[in-house]
Formats: C-alpha cells, sequence, structure tokens
C-alpha cells in the first residue's frame, strides 16, 4: 500500500522558479521588501545640531603672574613701612623731638564799649594787648614760622584780631611774642551777643577770653627742613575785668585750668585733622 502525501498546512510565499521539466532552479539571488519608518525626533534634532567640539581649558600662566605681582607688591609695601618706621625710632632716639609750648604772660585791655548808633545795630569798640611766651624745649631742632593771626572770643562772641610776622625760634629758647587785638572801627552784634557782653562786664570775675593763635611751622634740622605744618594753639581760662575809665584792666590771676594746647592741623586733600 502506497503511502500518501499531504499538503503542508502553512503556505509558501515565494515558491522557487521551476523550469520546463518541473525541477527547481537554484539561484542565489533573492529579493526582500524591507518596509521604511518616518525618522524620530532624535534623529531630526541630531541632524541640525553642531557637533560637539570640547573647549581647551582656560590657562593659568595669567592667574599666576597676578598672585605673583599682588604678593610682590606687599612686601614691597610692607618693607617700606618697615623702613620708615625704623628711620623714625632713630630719628626720635636721636633729636627727641618736643613740641613748643605756649603760655598767656600779659593780658590787658585798654579800651572796651559798646555803643548802639540810631538806625544800627550795636557796636563793639576793643582794645587789647597781648603777650604770649613761647618756648622750644629742643636742643638740636629749630622752629621757622609763618606770619601769626590771632583771634580773642567771649563766649564766642568775637572781641578782636591780631597778627604777628614771622619769626625764626632758636634751640633751648623762650620768646615773648607781643601782639595788638582790636575790633577795628567797630565789629557790629546782635541783640543777644550785646546782652551777653554787658552782664559779664558786670561780674566780678570779669570778662572770660578764649585765645587762638594759627600759623604755619617749619623744622630745621642742621641744613634739612621739613616742610610746613599747620598749628592752632588755644589758650582758655583766662578772665579780665572791663577798664575803669582810662586806667586798663590787667588779666587776673590765673587758675589751673587756664592753659594753652597745642594741636597740628595736617591737611590731606580736602580733610583737615
Amino acid at each position: 500500500m502506497a503511502d500518501r502525501v499531504y499538503p503542508s498546512s502553512k503556505p509558501i510565499l515565494n515558491p522557487p522558479p521551476q523550469t520546463l521539466n518541473g525541477t527547481t532552479a537554484n539561484t542565489n539571488t533573492t529579493t526582500t521588501n524591507n518596509p521604511t519608518f518616518p525618522q524620530t525626533k532624535a534623529q531630526l534634532y541630531g541632524a541640525s545640531r553642531p557637533p560637539y567640539r570640547p573647549q581647551p581649558k582656560p590657562r593659568r600662566r595669567r592667574r599666576s603672574c597676578c598672585c605673583a605681582c599682588f604678593l610682590w607688591t606687599t612686601l614691597l609695601i610692607i618693607a617700606l613701612l618697615l623702613i620708615i618706621a625704623i628711620a623714625g625710632a632713630v630719628f626720635w632716639v636721636l633729636y627727641h623731638p618736643q613740641r613748643p609750648s605756649f603760655s598767656v604772660k600779659t593780658l590787658r585791655i585798654t579800651q572796651f564799649n559798646i555803643t548802639t548808633p540810631k538806625n544800627s545795630s550795636p557796636l563793639l569798640i576793643s582794645k587789647l594787648n597781648l603777650t604770649i611766651s613761647t618756648r622750644n624745649p629742643n636742643k638740636k631742632l629749630v622752629f621757622i614760622y609763618n606770619p601769626i593771626t590771632v583771634s580773642m572770643k567771649s563766649n564766642d562772641i568775637d572781641v578782636g584780631s591780631g597778627s604777628l610776622p614771622s619769626f625764626v625760634h632758636g634751640k633751648k629758647n623762650s620768646t615773648d611774642l607781643k601782639f595788638f587785638i582790636s575790633s577795628g572801627t567797630g565789629k557790629e552784634l546782635d541783640e543777644d551777643s550785646k546782652k551777653k557782653l554787658e552782664t559779664d562786664l558786670k561780674k566780678k570775675d570779669g570778662l572770660p577770653l578764649e585765645i587762638e593763635l594759627e600759623t604755619k611751622v617749619q623744622v630745621k634740622i642742621g641744613g634739612f627742613k621739613t616742610n610746613r605744618v599747620r598749628i592752632r594753639v588755644t589758650c582758655k581760662g583766662y578772665q579780665v575785668t572791663a577798664p575803669n575809665g582810662k586806667t586798663p584792666s590787667m588779666m587776673k590771676n590765673t587758675s589751673s585750668n587756664s592753659k594753652c594746647k597745642v594741636n597740628l592741623r595736617i591737611k590731606i586733600w580736602k580733610f583737615t585733622f
């Protein structure tokens, strides 16, 4: 009994070609139809993005140069400050500089009148004689003074002014400075200032006065001269009674609060210290 051949249940999609005698032809070429799909977003973005190029690392040479420059500048400043400090210490040991001292020696009021002209403000007419003693305590330093201006006040009210020519103050020397102080042709006063002055003149202690000297001084050390420095001398705690007729009034005995203070006034740009 012959065996039956049953066809396969799976259909043959691409049957091999046959020849005329029914045999299959051997071929090495096969055709495949591959389906096409649209491009993804990643492919589209990647197509328009420029290619990545790594950036070169910044050089540290410039930064190192700046650091070195800053370091050397700092060291130079420290060295200069150290040299200045050493020079100042040597100067102090060799010369031991001291400020000049000032004191009020005599003060007389020859005229002190308050008048009120018609249709005008009150006027103060004052004349004073002032003698100030100054001493240079240094053995090797000479002080060279510019012209000195002096002003006198009583309770912040101007009562007169004067001046003195320039002079040279030698080593270990005491000098008397004599000033003539006046209000000129008359100084105008307001009513409050007039009342204050009249009240003080009637007091037993007399009129409180404050004296202020201002000038520039230069220090000479051998053949070397320093720059001129502004100084201000303020003398407080002095009182003078009103003159009796033509007899001038003298300064009363000074107290422990009567003294003169010397202040250096250093100007840096627009500021004065």
